[in-house]
């Protein structure tokens, strides 16, 4: 295929697809997108760190070959002010993983939010971010070691579709009319109108990729978390789907909270992954007060936005909380955090969400020992005390160092 501006190493394979799986030569072809902001200095931090991770841990027999793909800011200045250039969603599908730094999305309006369009346009529905903690990170938590869960967020329904009318227009006024005349509804005058789409389709292929990675990680539980109680229709139809596709399609590999309780009195058969679920607002206590009791969480859209934000806190943070979003087999790994424009070419801030992904994104495509690598470095940098100023300011005697002086620390730990 060819493009207009973005290219494609020479050296270097595409990943393919076989029998439903990746395949991965020792030299793959990467997306990467710098990101705004403060997205060019974590992203060259970030960069080198997974080279030097990928030399160090394979003997320079592997080696990432990176496609530099545009979107935002950098997009706009070379497309002719196009912020979401067709091509790069197309050198996506071409390549089948990618990696981005934050993009911006203003506030009330402007264009569309580059994330939530991403994820659309390449129907990548599940929002992956894995939550754990490292020791020595600042924590407000008494026991941030108990925190290891990894939340599955539905990325395609929801509010976040996007099907919103505002108030005082003609479409809104012929919405509200319809729901009040047509529906029998009642509401204030001139509300904006939402729409909040669940269906059985987009709820089951989330449910069964959480409870696949469950079984393929070894985890003992998935719980599908929900508003059910009070939106029956749709947080409750999500309840109620995830249960069923656990019944119809791994009725060897799990078993429900009530059977477990039922049959086995509370324990586990060997080999069983506990499909259970929890109402939204009591979960947001659960995970502060008892949150080894869980491991895979499963959720609709703005609930994944919200709990990912407030579990990432437990651990240290934004700035290392890691994400990616996936399609049965395109996936693009980002960070989490937002673009910081007034860091940004600052050197300062903490490139660990970005890198932390792209320890997710060697952990899919099969480069394991890579992630292994990082981890290692990144628990010996902090208890070192060797950390940027977010951590320092929460730190005694802690030595602060910038982006580049953090990704340096780590790479001498590899």
């Amino acid at each position: 295929m060819s493009y207009r501006h973005v290219k494609l190493p020479e050296s270097g394979q595409k990943i393919s697809i076989s029998d439903n799986r990746l395949v991965v030569s020792d030299n793959p072809i990467l997306g990467f997108i710098e990101g705004d902001g403060i997205g060019s200095d974590i992203t060259s931090a970030a960069m080198r760190v997974w080279d030097a991770a990928v030399a160090k841990a394979y003997g320079g027999q592997r080696k990432v070959h990176w496609a530099e793909l545009f979107l935002g800011e950098k997009a706009a200045g070379i497309y002719d002010g196009d912020y979401f250039p067709a091509e790069t969603l197309d050198a996506i599908k071409e390549l089948t993983v990618a990696i981005k730094g934050p993009l911006t999305t203003p506030v009330g309006g402007g264009f569309r939010s580059l994330n939530v369009s991403l994820r659309q346009e390449l129907d990548l529905y599940a929002c992956v971010r894995p939550v754990t903690y490292f020791s020595g990170v600042p924590s407000p938590m008494k026991r941030p070691e108990d925190v290891d869960v990894v939340i599955f967020r539905e990325n395609t329904e929801d509010v976040y579709c996007g099907i919103e009318y505002q108030s005082g227009t003609p479409e809104n006024e012929k919405v509200a009319k319809f729901l009040r005349e047509e529906m029998g509804a009642e509401f204030f005058e001139d509300a904006g109108i939402g729409i909040k789409p669940i269906s059985p389709f987009g709820s089951k292929r989330l449910v069964r990729k959480a409870i696949q990675f469950a079984i393929d990680n070894d985890r003992d539980s998935v719980t599908l978390v929900h508003k059910g109680n009070i939106m029956k229709f749709t947080e409750g139809a999500f309840r109620n789907w995830g249960y069923e596709l656990a019944r119809d399609e791994f009725p060897d590999q799990t078993i429900s909270e009530d059977e477990l309780w039922e049959k086995y009195d509370g324990e586990a058969p060997a080999g069983k992954i506990i499909i259970k679920d929890r109402i939204a607002d009591i979960m947001f206590q659960l995970m502060q007060l008892r949150p080894a009791e869980f491991d895979v969480l499963a959720t609709m859209n703005l609930n994944g936005d919200y709990l990912s934000d407030a579990l990432a806190a437990e651990v240290g943070g934004m700035g290392i909380a890691p994400g990616a979003n996936m399609a049965d087999h395109v996936a693009v790994f980002e960070a989490t955090h937002g673009t910081a424009p007034k860091y940004a070419n600052l050197d300062k801030v903490n490139p660990s969400s970005l890198m932390f992904s792209g320890c997710m994104m060697f952990d899919y495509i099969g480069w394991r020992e890579v992630s292994a690598m990082i981890n290692q470095a990144f628990a010996s940098t902090v208890a070192a005390g060797i950390v940027t100023y977010d951590f320092a300011r929460q730190m005694d005697g802690a030595t602060e160092v910038s982006t580049s002086g953090f990704a340096d620390a780590l790479i001498e730990r590899l």
